[in-house]
């Protein structure tokens, strides 16, 4: 009876806060903790719940929903008529292009209605008959988010082993499918990361997660037996690093690799000898980032020993260690050099000056060429799906106004082959789309350079159009230009489209990286306020609506609190705002592999900066822009809690009555929703709180 009473009286309260022009309040808890000998006072700290239950969170959490809900009704016809268009523009019932895997075509499908992949495969024969060996959908059944990983194919292709998870808090199940019977077996493993199969088709490596969801246990098991009786074969004692499997692309070994944000150190294991060992490759070293390829005896080593854009070098699989090391392609001080090797060719990704370039080389010839690619600006992905002892490279090219192209690419004769191109339902002309790079300086003198998007007919540079800008600058992770039919919404309404390459990712190399993170975070958020400042300079923008995701919310976040006056609206999906209070609990997902990233606030001189910049402890009172906050309630890269908690405190400070919104999804993790249609109905909900704030109804 008290409990029925107790949850009544929060309903009260939420209720009587929650109308169409009274948005919730969220209580007021004052936590104070001394770090540093600094006072800290958190008034929402309540609102941090890892068990995800706590009755008061969720109806405050419900009760944002609600109000969301309530202040975009209007917008509800809008929604609809967004979702329609890019539902109309993409190719509902759709086949990827087939990957050949020995006597095998493997490919997927989708189809009209179904929100989830059809993985499908035949036999290289006339009159094979397709089979389908895994419909997401029919698993799917019952359960409001469904994901699979890995999908790893034993050798003999009798054998499919998966990662399920139906929360999206990334706990992935591994189970094992008999292709043959079309029965599971009883082998379950919970918690795993990575799966790499062994040439004898009954063993499987993988690696698991602690309670940080961290993978750090690699494990050997044999198929129909106990999980318990499965052998430990490595782990990783050290909290920054961790582990995962891949295979070489000529199946030869399986790479146990284990890294830090700075630091990599790989062992291997032939694919023939599953009750061997793992060896060592090259023992870390502080700093020292590599990777490996193998290649008949000997393996081929990206490497940034004394290189800081990497340089490839060669030596034995009998003699794998770093002495032993010899130069194939020297550093470049201008190119962030990666590679993949062929039996005969090696492909390397080459990218200078924030444009990637494709290279081959013959290894018998040692002859060499760049691809050449028919836009300035554009992005390609070369895929594993290649085979190692293939003269055919395949790989995607695309641009931000060209839909993606999947091509094989002849490396012999340099003939291409167009195998699939996306379609785009509709009117669309590409002709009709121009894309440019143009550039601007930061206030050190740093060139930024800004990707635009625009509908020819429609852009006046004079300072009308609104533009919806967007960045990353994390992790060295590059923010690539990359085609959108959905984004065909915004353009076609007269909305510029714009990525900022802000320093934090690796367009312009690593030293780009290195000038974006730890004690030099602040030139993201410098960078990006350059990049706002110019556009409206040069007259391109108008309005500027600001976007970002994860990291790149931590971005918006920051710029928001330090430049109000210059943005019109914010996009902040899954925003990491609350750097410092998260960065101070190691049991949260990946925090201490990110102390090389951010600083480990236990430091002084660290916690110092990231209490200067972080998004929620420098809300302050003054006028913000209309808001809308994404989060996935069973997000645990970007816990729930931290928009909840920045969007309660932007609203206990915010003196101007632009709209502040906050959207939970209660079903999802840090990717959204994981049905197609379901995740299109997301976008078409932010595209509209755009539209409405820009008074753009049509």
């Amino acid at each position: 009876m008290k409990k029925n009473i107790y949850l009544l009286l929060i309903v009260a309260f939420f209720i009587g806060c929650t109308t169409k022009s009274q948005p919730p309040i969220a209580k007021i808890i004052p936590d104070t903790t001394y770090i540093h000998g600094v006072k800290l006072i958190d008034n929402y700290a309540w609102l941090k719940d890892k068990t995800r239950e706590q009755e008061d969170v969720l109806e405050y959490i419900n009760a944002e929903n609600e109000y969301t809900t309530s202040v975009l009704k209007k917008t509800k016809k809008l929604q609809q008529t967004l979702y329609q268009e890019i539902i109309d523009r993409i190719k509902e019932n759709d086949v990827s292009v087939p990957i050949e895997k020995d006597n095998y075509l493997y490919y997927s499908k989708k189809e009209m209605g179904k929100q989830y992949s059809i993985y499908c495969r035949k036999m290289i024969q006339p009159g094979a008959v397709e089979e389908i060996y895994l419909d997401v959908n029919k698993l799917a059944e019952g359960y409001e988010f469904f994901s699979i990983i890995e999908r790893k194919i034993s050798p003999d292709h009798n054998f499919l082993a998966y990662g399920v998870d139906t929360t999206g808090a990334e706990d992935y199940t591994l189970v094992i499918k008999n292709l043959i019977t079309g029965e599971y077996l009883p082998d379950k493993i919970p918690l795993i990361s990575d799966i790499s199969w062994a040439s004898d088709n009954k063993t499987i490596f993988y690696s698991t997660t602690d309670i940080a969801g961290r993978s750090y246990k690699i494990f050997r098991h044999k198929i129909r037996t106990e999980t318990k009786t499965d052998k430990l074969m490595f782990t990783e004692n050290d909290e920054r690093f961790w582990v995962w499997l891949s295979k070489t692309r000529n199946k030869k070994y399986i790479i146990l690799g284990t890294a830090s944000k700075t630091t990599t150190e790989r062992w291997f294991l032939n694919t023939n000898d599953p009750n061997g060992e793992f060896k060592i490759i090259e023992p870390r070293k502080e700093g020292h980032d590599y990777y490996v390829l193998s290649h008949e005896n000997n393996f081929y080593i990206i490497t940034n020993s004394k290189a800081k854009n990497n340089k490839l070098m060669i030596t034995q699989v009998n003699k794998p260690s770093q002495e032993n090391w010899c130069e194939v392609i020297p550093t470049r001080s201008n190119v962030l050099l990666n590679a993949e090797v062929f039996q005969n060719h090696l492909v390397l990704s080459e990218r200078e000056n924030g444009v990637e370039k494709l290279r081959i080389i013959n290894l018998e010839s040692g002859t060499d060429y760049y691809v050449k690619f028919p836009e300035p600006i554009y992005t390609f992905y070369t895929w594993g799906s290649s085979e190692y002892d293939s003269d055919i490279l395949r790989f995607t090219y695309e641009s931000l106004v060209t839909p993606y192209v999947v091509y094989d690419y002849n490396m012999n004769t340099k003939e291409e082959e167009l195998l699939k191109q996306q379609e785009v339902l509709g009117d669309y002309n590409s002709e009709e789309y121009l894309s440019e790079r143009i550039y601007t300086k930061a206030e050190d003198g740093s060139e930024i350079p800004i990707s635009l998007l625009y509908k020819k007919d429609m852009f006046r540079k004079d300072g009308s159009n609104p533009i919806y800008l967007t960045a990353y600058g994390a992790y060295g992770d590059s923010f690539d230009p990359y085609f959108s039919s959905s984004r065909l919404s915004l353009l076609n309404r007269g909305i510029v489209y714009a990525i900022a390459h802000v320093r934090g990712g690796k367009e312009m190399g690593e030293y780009w990286y290195e000038q974006g993170k730890m004690l030099n975070k602040k030139n993201t958020f410098a960078d990006f306020i350059a990049c706002a400042e110019y556009l409206k300079k040069e007259n391109y923008a108008d309005k500027l609506i600001i976007d970002g995701g994860s990291a790149g919310g931590l971005l918006i976040g920051a710029v928001t609190n330090m430049r109000p006056d210059l943005f019109f609206g914010v996009i902040a999906d899954v925003p990491f705002v609350d750097v410092l209070n998260s960065m101070l609990d190691p049991t949260l997902s990946a925090v201490v592999s990110e102390y090389q990233e951010w600083g480990n606030p236990n430091e002084e001189i660290y916690f110092n900066y990231i209490r200067s910049y972080s998004p929620y402890d420098n809300v302050i009172p003054q006028g913000y822009p209309h808001i809308l906050a994404l989060a996935g309630f069973y997000d645990t890269r970007v816990n729930y809690w931290e928009p909840a908690k920045w969007v309660a405190k932007l609203r206990a400070n915010k003196i101007n009555n632009n709209l502040l919104l906050l959207q939970t999804n209660m079903n999802a993790g840090h990717g959204g929703s994981s049905g197609r249609y379901d995740y299109l109905k997301e976008i078409a909900l932010t595209y509209a709180f755009v539209l409405d704030i820009l008074e753009i109804n049509k």
